[in-house]
């Protein structure tokens, strides 16, 4: 008999069944890397050590709790040239920043670590700090000449983790690709890359669970089954459950760029479906930036993503909606 084990991830649930027996065995690595991660794939051999220098570039290009990385020494403006990993995601950050009108925004770490969600917290937010720190944020502040990252403000504070998760599962399957490896599944803090098949022969299924408005985040409950039949990256944000409660308010991690404030928005979670896990990733965040009808507006000039939403109306009755194309990857209709 087939057994079904269930993995939860961050915002969504990975369903996963025994292995079969193959000519070439499929391959499982798990860990904690500054967030958990879970590697399936068929090879001939295991891979283990060439995924761990995968992390290891990564970490080294564009992790900001890194005092010798990339991003880190360009934060604090030393004479540094950006590698050809932080310029691909500098890049693709850009173009997502001006896609979604500044909602999605790379430069807006010192906002989030005056509301809490960063390296610092404060006791207390007003409206002349936000004032003083939107002086600079924003992404037309920032831009790249040729290696070199140039600032319009020296106190521009870059930071790459709404995209990263997504950023290190499209370097792993890279790797994957570049071996001939044609079914892998790779999930990393709750973000998706897949291709191929499971060891079963089918379609690799990423289940989507309600949230639940409290510090547990999910009520374990399926809201939707999604099955990804080809090389496609998938990323879920969600509010639900980065979030703390002062005097008797709520704020979520999801800061506005435009506004400095929490975004408040009607959307519990996003869950986007693009070519690369790095576009899902920073669409997700996006969204929840954006609200359920500015989301809409933006997938209906942008068709190239899919999505499904989880939100609230104006009642505060709980509703999902998805676009025409999501229907093709959904199982529970």
């Amino acid at each position: 008999m087939k057994t079904i084990r269930i993995i939860p991830l961050f915002c969504c649930i990975l369903i996963m069944v025994s292995a079969c027996s193959h000519e070439k065995p499929y391959h499982v690595m798990t860990g904690i890397n500054h967030t958990v991660y879970h590697i399936k794939y068929q090879h001939d051999r295991m891979l283990d050590n060439e995924i761990k220098e995968e992390f290891r570039k990564y970490y080294h290009s564009i992790n900001p709790f890194d005092s010798t990385s990339v991003i880190s020494r360009i934060n604090r403006n030393d004479t540094v040239e950006a590698d050809s990993l932080f310029m691909h995601v500098f890049h693709t950050a850009m173009e997502v920043s001006a896609q979604t009108g500044g909602a999605f925004d790379v430069t807006c770490a010192p906002l989030i670590n005056l509301w809490g969600f960063g390296f610092q917290k404060y006791d207390s937010v007003t409206p002349q700090m936000i004032d003083s720190i939107l002086g600079f944020v924003g992404y037309r502040k920032v831009r790249l000449h040729g290696r070199r990252v140039v600032k319009d403000d020296s106190r521009i504070l870059l930071n790459f983790s709404a995209l990263g998760d997504g950023v290190i599962c499209d370097i792993i399957a890279r790797l994957f690709d570049r071996e001939g490896i044609a079914d892998y599944l790779i999930e990393i803090g709750g973000e998706v890359m897949a291709k191929g098949k499971n060891p079963q022969g089918q379609h690799w299924r990423i289940g989507i669970v309600k949230p639940k408005d409290d510090a547990a985040g999910t009520t374990g409950e399926l809201e939707q089954i999604i099955q990804l039949p080809q090389r496609l990256g998938l990323a879920t944000s969600g509010n639900y459950r980065n979030f703390y409660v002062k005097d008797g308010k709520k704020y979520a991690h999801t800061i506005n760029p435009l506004t400095g404030y929490p975004a408040g928005q009607d959307i519990l979670s996003a869950t986007i479906i693009t070519k690369d896990c790095i576009l899902a990733d920073a669409y997700a965040t996006a969204f929840m930036v954006l609200g359920s009808r500015n989301a809409r507006l933006l997938q209906q000039r942008h068709r190239e993503i899919e999505y499904f939403m989880i939100f609230t109306d104006s009642c505060g009755n709980y509703k999902t909606g998805y676009s025409q194309g999501m229907k093709k990857y959904m199982v529970l209709k």
